[in-house]
């Protein structure tokens, strides 16, 4: 960030005239330029940039800056609406659709003072754990290009792991923004469901969806996050809770915690040796540094993967069947076809082959005969992880475990073995399955060369003891 590693840092040397929002933006505009072979953005709206930026530039002459994220430099998902900006998911299914109405947590963003530097690819319709699924093409990951970025906020990590932005916004089902962070070696964190609104994000599975964000520091994610939760009269399933002040996380007071890990995530066979060796490692650090670390059964981790992928899908049937080509999305060309052809035709055209697996699995579990054996079953599973969650949390602060059981696979690598690539979100999913914030941190290197983190998880609404831990253990390992 030419020298400014934190939003803080960008500020100050604002209000000491070293910078300005303008030289800020032709910054990022040629950065993203210089690093187009990642496919991390999909449109850079240059020319709006540079003059939203004069315009702050302007209103900041005395030295007040507009707001808290004056100037700040933001990359959204292409799920996340922007008035009057094209968004189609990553998909030919919406083609060139231009958003009528901004979302949330855009509109709180310019309120803020931040500008809007383009959007970014994406798996589509937030499908996918390694933006392969992209109908623009992969991300590729700027530690090694011949990686894949982690999915599906994949392009909103790379910006941010590249240089591209100060800040991006991703979404967040089953680990979206957490393992393509933990893939890019950038900070990312998924609040609780709730904390803010989903207002003008495209559904993938409505009850699993967050909004989350990237960013090269805790302090900065903190910030953000601050500026964009809240009440929506929007959204009926936000919460109404107050928005706790957690710009100032780096100021409380060093807190040591009662942390939990689980048996069976860290001895997985699917955690990759070197992974599970460093882990445990900065488990010993961190009972050094006067944290409670303790180990603890869960014998219901193997049904998380499951549990999720029926639920999910079945949302996505649900929240996709609307895309046919009359009301939304692609039509299909073929003449001489009746309404039913029509219908299928359009969406097989539109939608790409990871999407039409989801849509049918979706489908499936929710048709008769098959509802209660799977649909209702999983149900059930996700009450008995919301109650065994809440157990633990009446005696620890907080669990860990690794984000990912692997470090970025090589492009293609499993493009043929879906269930591989569903295995892979072990960690992440859990807490979108019960709702709980969760955040991966930047931590380790592995013998290979790739980055890899950390997975922190709080009680519900419990961002501020997620962020001051995040930001204590960054401290520790630094």
């Amino acid at each position: 960030m030419f020298g400014f590693t934190t939003i803080k840092a960008f500020h100050t040397a604002l209000q000491n005239g070293q910078t300005t929002c303008v030289e800020a933006v032709l910054f990022y505009t040629k950065a993203i330029a210089e690093h187009a072979h990642l496919n991390a953005f999909l449109e850079v709206y240059e020319t709006e940039a540079v003059e939203r930026a004069k315009q702050l530039d302007a209103s900041a002459a005395s030295g007040a800056l507009t707001g808290p994220l004056h100037g700040v430099v933001v990359g959204l998902k292409d799920v996340i609406a922007h008035k009057g900006h094209t968004l189609n998911a990553s998909s030919k299914m919406l083609g060139n659709f231009e958003s009528v109405y901004n979302a949330t947590v855009t509109e709180k963003l310019l309120a803020a003072g931040a500008i809007i530097i383009g959007r970014q690819n994406c798996d589509e319709f937030a499908m996918g754990s390694s933006n392969e699924n992209s109908a623009f093409g992969p991300v590729l990951n700027a530690a090694d290009t011949n990686k894949v970025s982690g999915g599906s906020s994949g392009g909103s990590a790379v910006a941010v792991q590249a240089g591209l932005c100060m800040i991006s916004l991703g979404s967040d089902t089953g680990g979206s923004v957490r393992q393509p962070a933990d893939f890019c070696g950038v900070v990312g964190i998924k609040p609780s469901y709730g904390r803010i609104s989903r207002y003008g994000l495209i559904a993938y599975a409505s009850s699993f969806d967050q909004i989350g964000i990237f960013s090269s520091t805790v302090e900065d994610a903190a910030l953000v996050l601050e500026v964009i939760a809240g009440a929506d009269e929007y959204d009926s399933t936000v919460s109404q809770r107050p928005v706790e002040q957690y710009s100032s996380v780096t100021e409380a007071p060093e807190k040591k915690y009662k942390i939990a890990y689980f048996k069976e995530a860290l001895n997985h066979p699917s955690l990759d040796p070197a992974i599970q060796e460093q882990t445990f490692a900065f488990i010993k650090s961190m009972q050094a540094a006067g944290h409670t670390v303790e180990a603890i059964d869960f014998n219901l981790l193997e049904y998380v993967v499951p549990t999720y992928y029926v639920l999910t899908t079945a949302e996505a049937s649900s929240n996709l069947s609307r895309y046919d080509g009359v009301r939304f999305g692609h039509r299909t060309n073929k003449e001489g076809i009746d309404l039913t052809e029509m219908y299928k035709a359009s969406r097989s055209e539109g939608f790409g082959e990871e999407v039409k697996r989801r849509i049918l699995l979706g489908t499936f579990v929710l048709s008769e005969g098959f509802f209660d054996a799977y649909f209702t079953k999983a149900q059930q599973v996700r009450q008995l992880l919301k109650q065994r969650t809440d157990a633990i949390f009446s005696e620890y602060d907080a669990i860990l475990s690794p984000t990912v059981p692997a470090t970025a696979f090589n492009i293609g690598a499993k493009s043929d073995d879906p269930i591989e690539m569903f295995l892979a979100d072990i960690y992440t999913v859990y807490p979108n399955l019960v709702g709980i914030p969760a955040i991966s941190i930047p931590l380790f290197t592995h013998p290979n060369g790739m980055p890899f983190g950390l997975q922190l998880m709080t009680r519900s609404f419990d961002e501020m003891n997620l962020l001051q831990l995040s930001a204590q253990l960054m401290e520790l390992k630094s």
